[in-house]
């Protein structure tokens, strides 16, 4: 589900973003900077890449069905993952070869103080929405610091805004750099290569945020802190012998699903049992509202390594 923190940051580079590009594209009609058009290019894309984590958004509040009976959750994941292809395909590919092609046959750029203007401009909104990004990013990370919260995070929009703001304002100086060095050193080859680093930083950015989204596709575990609290339930359980299996997955950014395995005393009553089980999960999705899914099998404890050395052998045999 959509938290309204992260929905104001993705509006808020959607809004930025969209002014930018057509400011950007006008002023590189005008001048002719490669830099620029590769700027203007990165923009839109971004601009795209918002509309697409909004609509991943509206996509993961679909209820569950017979289709999909966990939910739609993972597929705020899917359109990060695809956002991360755009910049890669779209921004990082067009840049590269706009700067390539500025580089083997330069061309002076015309009218430059329109793209100063247009650059510093660029700066002061791109800036805007980079400090909402952030803000709202040191609110989820805690105490971490920047790299591990982010390997933490399980919601996408937050990273993937700050991650293009970030490399927006790179990209921004690059432009900056390339545009003002050509003109005072008379070499218009320095417009293209600033292209060509705008494309290398987009491609960084893109294969970051694969790398992170992927592991978010493919399922991630809940929080250390929130498994731990959980073992901490199950030991305070009477009549819990043993706990055989604890396996948590994130099917979305506020959607947890909770498998267990336990083994009761015998002694209990199928009465007792279900009343324990009852009262585990009340208590689990009080402590962590995230936890949305709880289910908890009784097994005992030799059966479970039995049925475990089983698949072993079945997996073993399948080499």
């Amino acid at each position: 589900m959509a938290t309204s923190g992260s929905k104001k940051v993705i509006y808020a580079a959607l809004i930025g973003n969209s002014l930018i590009a057509v400011a950007k594209f006008t002023a590189s009609a005008i001048t002719g900077s490669s830099a620029m058009l590769s700027e203007a290019i990165h923009s839109l894309v971004d601009t795209g890449n918002q509309g697409l984590l909004l609509y991943g958004y509206k996509r993961a509040q679909v209820p569950a069905d017979d289709v999909h009976p966990f939910g739609y959750g993972m597929e705020l994941y899917f359109w990060a993952f695809v956002v991360a292809i755009l910049i890669f395909g779209l921004g990082a590919g067009v840049s590269l070869y706009e700067g390539v092609h500025k580089v083997m046959a330069p061309e002076p750029v015309t009218s430059p103080v329109i793209n100063y203007i247009v650059l510093g401009l660029a700066m002061i909104f791109e800036a805007g929405a980079w400090i909402v990004a952030f803000k709202e990013f040191r609110k989820t990370k805690g105490p971490r610091g920047f790299f591990e919260a982010v390997r933490m995070s399980k919601d996408p929009s937050i990273f993937t805004v700050l991650f293009e703001d970030s490399a927006a304002m790179l990209g921004l100086l690059a432009a900056f750099t390339g545009i003002a060095l050509s003109q005072i050193l008379a070499m218009p080859v320095l417009d293209g290569a600033a292209s060509i680093v705008i494309g290398l930083i987009l491609a960084g950015t893109a294969a970051l945020l694969a790398f992170e989204c992927k592991g978010l596709l493919i399922g991630e575990a809940a929080d250390a802190a929130v498994v731990t609290g959980i073992r901490a339930i199950i030991a305070g359980v009477p009549g819990v012998k043993a706990r055989n299996e604890l396996l948590t997955m994130h099917l979305g950014p506020r959607d947890v699903l909770v498998n267990l395995s336990l083994d009761f005393d015998d002694a209990l009553s199928s009465v007792d049992v279900e009343a324990a089980i009852s009262a585990m999960e009340h208590q689990i999705k009080t402590n962590y509202p995230e936890v949305t899914r709880v289910f908890i099998e009784a097994q005992s404890r030799a059966g479970h390594r039995r049925e475990e050395a089983r698949q072993a052998e079945i997996k073993d045999a399948s080499v």
